[in-house]
Parts: structure tokens; C-alpha cells; sequence
């Protein structure tokens, strides 16, 4: 495992001097500061740390979702921070795939229907986006769960709909927060390898925040957030 230094050649993603502080009646509560960060095309990294680091925080800032107090967040170059609202938007909707510890599945629609909302959001026509959802539904296992309801599907199986609903549109960044926290260690581990292949076979750019130790160990790169800091994680 290797620590969170910039990598060579042009990233796709990168944070310089990025910083996360709350207000706060008795005293600010600085999450972190100055964190540097790069990521190419192909990497797959592990965000690591005791809990209240701000590693969701970084998911979230990367991600477009929050705000920094200070310093910037570039995609392929260009500062995420200073689009508009809806320039921001298509970022966070066409070249991010989100997937959280609680899947966020919308109950009254089908694994088809979930999957392909954000390409419904995004204005592709309802039996197309189906179409597509249904595809990658179909790589992450899924086939004979297309028309079922969340309620229906297993643990396992909703994540894999949100999986699917991170990557059916052009995503080029993968930001998973705790995507195996909720599963039981085989589930989770096969959860996980659906992510690595998916990775693997798209060549995204995909960060991950995890407490399991083994799925820490399967990534590349780790980032470490330790005292308001980037550090490579110890031995």
C-alpha cells in the first residue's frame, strides 16, 4: 500500500490545500487542512482513518456534494468549485458514481427502475435509461432481479443496484463511503470484487472509504487521514 503523494503523469483527479472547518459557538472544528491529493485513470484507492477524520467529509468535497472551507478540487484540470450550479450538477450527475453504506434505493421502483434513475434525471427517455440500467444490472448479477422491488432484494443485492445506478452513465469517477459497511464479510467481499471488476473493466478512477482492514489491503493506493492530515498509513 502506498501513501496519498501525488502520482505522475496528468491526474483526473486532484485536491490542493483543501481544507474542511466547522463553525462552531465554543471553537471552530477543523475536520482537516491542506490536503494534496492526486489520482490518475486506473486508480484504485482506499481512504483509511479512525472515524470522525473527515474521510466522508473528502468523499463528499471530491464528490461536489459539500463545500470546502478553503482549497480546490480539480477534475481533468479544472477547479469543480468554480462551476456553476448546474455545470455542477452534470458533475456530480455524469462523471461521478456515488455509492453510500445505505444504499438510498427509492422503495416504490423496481432494481431496474433505481438503476436508471440518474440518466432519467439526467433527460435520457425512460425506456432507454431502463434498457442501459438493465445491462449493467445484468453484469453485476442481477438478471433475474431486474423487476423486483427493493424490499425484495437482499442486502447484497441493493448495493449491487446502487452499483449499477453509480455506473450506468459516463462515470469516470467511482467514490464508494463504506459500501460494504452494512453487509456481512461474504457479502461484502463479493460486493467489493463487483466494484473491482467494474473499476477494472471502465479503467475509473475510484476512491473508497473502508474500516475493513481486508479491503484496504486489495487497494493500490491508500490514503490515510490521521491528526487533520494526509500521512501514508503504517505498516
Amino acid at each position: 500500500m502506498s501513501e496519498g503523494a501525488p502520482v505522475s503523469g496528468d491526474p483526473v483527479l486532484a485536491a490542493v490545500n483543501l481544507t474542511k472547518i466547522y463553525p462552531s459557538p465554543l471553537a471552530p472544528i477543523v475536520v482537516f487542512e491542506d490536503l494534496n491529493l492526486e489520482a490518475a485513470a486506473g486508480d484504485l484507492i482506499a481512504v483509511v482513518g479512525p472515524s470522525g477524520a473527515g474521510k466522508s467529509t473528502l468523499l463528499h468535497l471530491l464528490g461536489g456534494l459539500d463545500t470546502p472551507t478553503s482549497g480546490r478540487v480539480f477534475f481533468h484540470g479544472r477547479d469543480i468549485f468554480s462551476l456553476g450550479p448546474d455545470q455542477l450538477a452534470a458533475y456530480r450527475n455524469r462523471r461521478v458514481g456515488f455509492v453510500f453504506q445505505f444504499h438510498h434505493l427509492l422503495p416504490e421502483f423496481t432494481a431496474a427502475e433505481n438503476a436508471a434513475m440518474p440518466l432519467m434525471v439526467g433527460g435520457v427517455e425512460r425506456r432507454a435509461a431502463v434498457e442501459r440500467a438493465r445491462v449493467l444490472l445484468e453484469r453485476v448479477g442481477l438478471a433475474n432481479r431486474l423487476e423486483h422491488r427493493v424490499g425484495e432484494l437482499s442486502g447484497g443485492e441493493q448495493q449491487r443496484v446502487a452499483i449499477a445506478r453509480a455506473l450506468v452513465g459516463e462515470a469516470e469517477l467511482l467514490l464508494a463511503d463504506e459500501p460494504t459497511g452494512n453487509l456481512d464479510s461474504d457479502t461484502g467481499r463479493d460486493v467489493f470484487e463487483v466494484i473491482r471488476g467494474l473499476h477494472e473493466e471502465r479503467r475509473l478512477t475510484s476512491v473508497i472509504v473502508t474500516h475493513n482492514e481486508q479491503i484496504a489491503r486489495r487497494c493500490p493506493r491508500v490514503w490515510k487521514i490521521e491528526q487533520r492530515r494526509l500521512r501514508a498509513p503504517r505498516a
